[in-house]
């Protein structure tokens, strides 16, 4: 059982294996990176933090349970204690994506120990969206949310600024994070929508599941207005479901580009694995981490794009393209008629399919 809030800066607690630990000082935690902020409890109004070390933030996929280290007891922080004892706010910017886009990738090119940390889907994020579907005010979503973002943001060594890739189920509040912090800089990841379908299609059964999960979720957050009744979604193929959640985003990166003008710029997947050294110079210009050329190189040579994100495994663009290849191959029929089905749907919404304010020309 983990320690209540009022436990927290105290004695000592008993581990799993035994041993008799002492439960850390909150101002010493609050001082130190290595302590995450993962998790948001509205009903104790109280953030969870487990010790994640720098070092092992190159190996995890995502900031999720899933694949953070086993057996991580978390200690539990009232969130006016937290931010009583949090260090002033660090510089913070986005990656904001539609997922299956090579956003992991970007979000690990920026582990540069002095400079920047990215930080992959932290799950305090999406507990927000969970709260905000359970009918929280709007005041209090954003009171939090610049809480958690400060907390999130604490640098490992001083000056370092954090680049946060929030998952994609985040998006909806995308427009919440850029207010709360009018310095920031985002960065509008996309797949084109051909790319996008085929992901889906590779992935069989789990990528269909995915896909109309994400419909539910967009639902909620009123993110859909293409022209349907809700019930008429039932009736779409599952790539239909994955087209149309392509789209929403699509909208809302278009509305966030009108929003906010010149924080935000755009790229797309394929872009950015053709022309990796210009995305990576014009990307760290627009967090203001200048890269050098020998830094991008290295980057490009390395393992955020030469391994798989999700399994860590060598993973080249050859292979990645004969992927898709092979999904095109099974399900190309399916595929090329949900494109053109899309676009029509763009069309009748009003949704532009090229996205502006590009990163590269």
């Amino acid at each position: 059982m983990t320690a209540s809030p009022a436990a927290c800066a105290a004695a000592p607690r008993r581990a799993k294996d035994g041993a008799v630990t002492t439960t850390p000082n909150i101002a010493a935690m609050m001082q130190d990176a290595d302590w995450l902020c993962h998790r948001f409890d509205p009903q104790h109004d109280a953030f969870h933090f487990v010790p994640v070390p720098r070092a092992t933030h190159d190996g995890l996929t995502f900031l999720t349970d899933e694949y953070l280290p086993k057996r991580l007891e978390p200690v539990i922080v009232a969130r006016k204690d937290a931010l009583a004892a949090a260090p002033a706010p660090a510089p913070v910017h986005f990656i904001f994506h539609s997922a299956f886009c090579c956003s992991t990738l970007l979000a690990r090119a920026f582990d540069l120990p002095g400079r920047a940390m990215g930080l992959k889907e932290p799950v305090v994020l999406n507990d927000l969206v969970g709260w905000r579907h359970r009918g929280a005010a709007g005041r209090d979503i954003a009171e939090v949310m610049d809480h958690g973002l400060r907390l999130l943001a604490r640098p490992y060594q001083p000056g370092e600024t954090t680049v946060i890739k929030p998952s994609n189920v985040v998006n909806g509040l995308i427009p919440l994070m850029m207010q709360l912090r009018p310095q920031a800089h985002a960065l509008l990841l996309r797949a084109p929508l051909g790319v996008y379908l085929r992901s889906i299609a590779k992935k069989e059964m789990w990528g269909r599941i995915w896909v109309r999960d994400l419909l539910v979720k967009q639902l909620r957050e009123g993110l859909i207005d293409l022209g349907f009744e809700q019930h008429d979604y039932l009736a779409l193929t599952d790539l239909q479901v994955a087209a149309v959640g392509w789209l929403a985003q699509q909208a809302l990166f278009a509305r966030t580009v009108q929003q906010f003008g010149a924080r935000v710029r755009t790229l797309d997947s394929e872009t950015l694995l053709d022309r990796p050294a210009d995305a990576l110079e014009a990307l760290g210009a627009l967090f203001g981490v200048p890269l050098s050329s020998a830094e991008r190189d290295a980057i490009i040579a390395g393992p955020a794009f030469g391994t798989d994100s999700k399994t860590g495994k060598s993973f080249t663009k050859a292979e990645r393209t004969a992927g898709y290849d092979a999904a095109a191959r099974n399900h190309g029929d399916e595929i090329e008629k949900v494109s053109v089905w899309a676009e029509a749907v763009a069309a009748n919404a009003g949704i532009s399919l090229e996205a502006a304010n590009p990163l590269i020309g």
